[in-house]
């Protein structure tokens, strides 16, 4: 798997240097390519003009043709290296794939993922046990971000239900920002009827914010799911909290 990852990043960083570049560099390729191979230079009368556009079009189409290639090999290189865990180079490659195709709802869900991983490999605290407020600070911006990617993902397809859960995922467990996760969180388990992993984030929301009677009865909707001995047997112990904790009230 490594040596596959170091082929496609060799391959992608060739590529990238000719066809990744800026728009007004990627003009000044196709201007000198055609110059050199096409024997396009300073057009004047209508039939060179018109005879230069054909030529220029078609170049403009192989750059195009090319570049997309690119793109799809930066999400190829960006799965590789989430597969090996390898957040930070995942994240780096999928940012440049977003460039490419900055309208691609799982381009944006996977930043997600990495940069919400990106976030626990900041240590808070130096060698002698003190806090160092900017690296809290660093690590808090890893999260934003991860929400910024979960956002963007859910505003270019708002029935990405990964993203729903992604999103529900970081608020609740990463800046615990419950109230936040709830709507989206209801939308996941309304789509995802079964999926008993987003219920109990759900409920756990739920039980954070007061709604002590919406966990419990999540709670019972896992129960009756049954999905298996252990998850269910977790059910009924957050529904016992939970209903414990409304009755010491």
């Amino acid at each position: 798997m490594k040596k596959i990852s170091l082929f496609v990043s060799v391959l992608v960083i060739a590529l990238s240097g000719v066809f990744m570049s800026s728009c007004d560099s990627n003009y000044k390729t196709v201007k000198r390519m055609q110059k050199m191979e096409e024997g396009v230079d300073n057009p004047t009368t209508k039939e060179e003009l018109e005879e230069a556009i054909k030529k220029y079009d078609k170049r403009a189409i192989d750059l195009v043709t090319s570049q997309a290639q690119v793109g799809i090999w930066y999400k190829i290189l960006g799965t590789r290296y989430l597969d090996e865990q390898m957040y930070y180079e995942a994240y780096a490659a999928f940012d440049k794939a977003r460039l490419t195709y900055p309208s691609n709802a799982n381009i944006y869900y996977w930043m997600g993922i990495c940069a919400g991983f990106m976030s626990n490999s900041v240590l808070e605290y130096d060698i002698d046990g003190r806090r160092d407020e900017s690296l809290s600070q660093k690590k808090l911006n890893y999260l934003r971000l991860s929400e910024q990617a979960y956002k963007r993902a859910l505003e270019l397809n708002p029935k990405y239900y990964r993203a729903m859960y992604g999103i529900g995922v970081l608020y609740v467990f990463q800046l615990e920002e419950y109230e936040k996760a709830i709507p989206y969180l209801e939308n996941f388990v309304e789509v995802q009827k079964k999926n008993t992993d987003g219920m109990f984030v759900l409920a756990n929301a739920y039980a954070c914010t007061g709604e002590l009677d919406k966990a419990a009865a999540l709670y019972d909707r896992i129960i009756s799911i049954n999905p298996n001995k252990e998850k269910t047997a977790r059910a009924a112990a957050g529904k016992k909290k939970v209903l414990d904790t409304k009755a010491s009230r």
